[in-house]
């Protein structure tokens, strides 16, 4: 299973995957460290899902996931970020994710993720 995340700290990356690697230990793990990057890495990879920071500089989270359902309407993205505005969850709900999880991460919000997207 191929999995992209993208969030601009190294060291939330490096958590996220390490956690998500001790669940799904044939999994591959790929990052991105902000929007654009996120994009061309999921044109080019394909994942089976992908795991979304809001904020991060240049394109936000919220124009990524806007662009790559543009590209791939069936996409499975997770968004995982500390902005837990009701707003900001409506609006990310209504571009068609498959969950919302709040940061930082951890084994039971791994469990959470692993649910949304049917693992």
């Amino acid at each position: 299973m191929k999995i992209l995340i993208v969030d601009d700290s190294r060291f939330t990356q490096k958590i996220e995957g390490n956690l998500l690697k001790k669940n799904m230990p044939n999994s591959e793990i790929y990052y991105a460290s902000n929007g654009e990057e996120g994009l061309e890495k999921y044109k080019e990879l394909e994942p089976d899902f992908a795991i979304i920071d809001l904020l991060m500089p240049g394109m936000s989270g919220l124009e990524l996931i806007k662009k790559i359902k543009e590209y791939d309407e069936k996409a499975t993205l997770i968004v995982v970020s500390a902005d837990v505005q009701e707003k900001v969850r409506e609006e990310v709900d209504s571009l068609g994710t498959n969950g919302f999880i709040n940061k930082p991460l951890n084994e039971e919000k791994v469990a959470e993720i692993l649910k949304c997207v049917g693992v």
